[in-house]
């Protein structure tokens, strides 16, 4: 039965503090588009995709209409391309142009799937595709790039860390008249998932159905307001539970919107993602909660700990409220999308060490970080390499989506617009690593790796 109290705390809850559907994404396998001419299968996957996702934003209006929940975007995840890639040959530019082709068709705000798996080594297809990300990311709007170069089971390849340290600056560069806004859609992955809905690090896994229904849930605002309600007294073990049941109320409404959504798209449904997303908007903000928690600005003494315990209670309520949760699932902290972490970096309260401390206990890495336009790449090979060793061994997905800000310095800002954000650019050591990411070769996998 439904409880008039819990219809109105969810009313309040989208109007008051935020609370919405960040994404419902459409994954389609692109692997019967394979073809050894490239214009065959760009013809097939621009068929393909607006074939199964003609329906999409649509639907996902109508339910937005019908129950009153804010979806805020409308995404697909593909194939990787490189795979694509190695069968076809050619430049793999052009399929990115056909992925854009088909967003503008089917109206979508994203299409994550440029991508290479390359943790092992390079096969057939991935240097090709790689090395076309900048210009690919250059000529599009709603293609996003990700490349994984470690996992667990794998280690970490060394050559391709060295190599993403290069890709990473020149996608900033080719787009620096546009605020370097192409290595915002850029991120390197260590252990990515095969079923995340979130961008940019969103791919469909061979593992997946031919197509399937994703969602992703984001409430930030209303964690934030269950614990300014609770007051100060409360201690950290009743936190926790609050936080529980909060995530838990957040993550019904994403199996409800993920469940209408696959029966009337005729798709199966995957996995509800219930990480929490923040936005730039004031009330939105992951940052916010670990200060009403008891931090007098993120990043003081304390909030590695404090981002540990939400991150485990999201997840532990979350878990309960969804027939299958999956993707990421916890905390995100992107600097340029955070209202709170944006204050922080401004006041020196946070810089890049403190936020790797803190990807250890959350989701999902360095995100959205602006860093100098004369940052070497050898540096961001470097913090690409920290950040995989923490997914590595911790057996969890870790993320680099570092923007350089070419031409500017530290304490000036970068401005994105919409999700993105905007943010200070943030100081980085600039101790070279440059012969260690050059050995190359692959870091062995860690002894959690044979656990059969």
């Amino acid at each position: 039965m439904l409880n008039t109290n819990d219809i109105l705390e969810t009313i309040s809850m989208i109007q008051d503090e935020n609370l919405d559907i960040r994404t419902v994404t459409m994954g389609i396998s692109l692997l019967d588009c394979a073809d050894a001419d490239i214009e065959a299968s760009c013809r097939k996957v621009y068929q393909k995709i607006t074939t199964l996702a003609k329906d999409l934003v649509p639907v996902c209006e109508q339910i937005e209409k019908e129950f009153g929940i804010p979806i805020i975007n409308k995404r697909i995840s593909v194939t990787p391309i490189a795979m694509l890639a190695g069968v076809s040959g050619g430049d793999p530019v052009k399929y990115a142009l056909t992925l854009e082709k088909a967003a503008g068709a089917v109206g979508v705000n994203f299409i994550g799937g440029f991508s290479a798996l390359v943790h092992r080594g390079f096969s057939a297809g991935d240097q090709a595709l790689i090395h076309a990300i900048p210009e690919a990311l250059a000529q599009t709007e709603h293609i996003c790039a990700s490349v994984n170069v470690g996992s667990t089971k794998a280690g970490i390849n060394l050559d391709a860390v060295e190599l993403m340290g290069r890709i990473v600056r020149e996608a900033a560069e080719i787009t620096k008249d546009r605020e370097c806004i192409g290595a915002s859609k850029l991120v390197v992955l260590c252990n990515a998932p095969e079923n995340n809905p979130f961008m940019a690090g969103a791919f469909h896994g061979v593992g997946e159905p031919d197509v399937v229904i994703h969602v992703g849930v984001s409430g930030p605002g209303v964690v934030r307001s269950a614990l300014a309600r609770s007051g100060k007294n409360k201690s950290i073990t009743e936190i926790a539970d609050l936080i529980k049941r909060t995530a838990f109320k957040i993550t019904r409404m994403g199996q409800l919107v993920g469940t209408e959504a696959s029966r009337r798209l005729g798709v199966p449904f995957g996995i509800v993602d219930l990480s929490l997303a923040p936005t730039p908007a004031i009330g939105d903000s992951v940052a916010h909660i670990l200060e009403e928690i008891g931090l007098e600005q993120c990043g003081a003494a304390g909030t590695t700990a404090a981002l540990a315990m939400l991150n485990d209670a999201v997840k532990k309520g979350g878990v309960m409220a969804s027939s299958m949760v999956g993707g990421l699932s916890g905390a995100f902290i992107p600097v340029s999308e955070d209202a709170g972490m944006i204050d922080a970096a401004r006041s020196g309260a946070l810089c890049i060490e403190k936020l790797e401390a803190m990807t250890a206990v959350c989701s999902v890495g360095l995100d959205m970080i602006i860093i100098p336009g004369d940052t070497t790449p050898e540096v961001i090979s470097g913090i690409i390499a920290d950040e995989a060793a923490i997914g590595m061994i911790n057996s969890k997905t870790t993320a680099v989506r570092v923007i350089p800000a070419i031409g500017k310095q530290a304490g000036e800002e970068l401005n994105f617009g919409g999700l993105l954000g905007y943010g200070p650019i943030m100081k980085v050591n600039t101790l070279s690593p440059a012969v260690f990411v050059h050995r190359g070769g692959q870091i062995p996998a860690p002894i959690q790796a044979l656990k059969n």
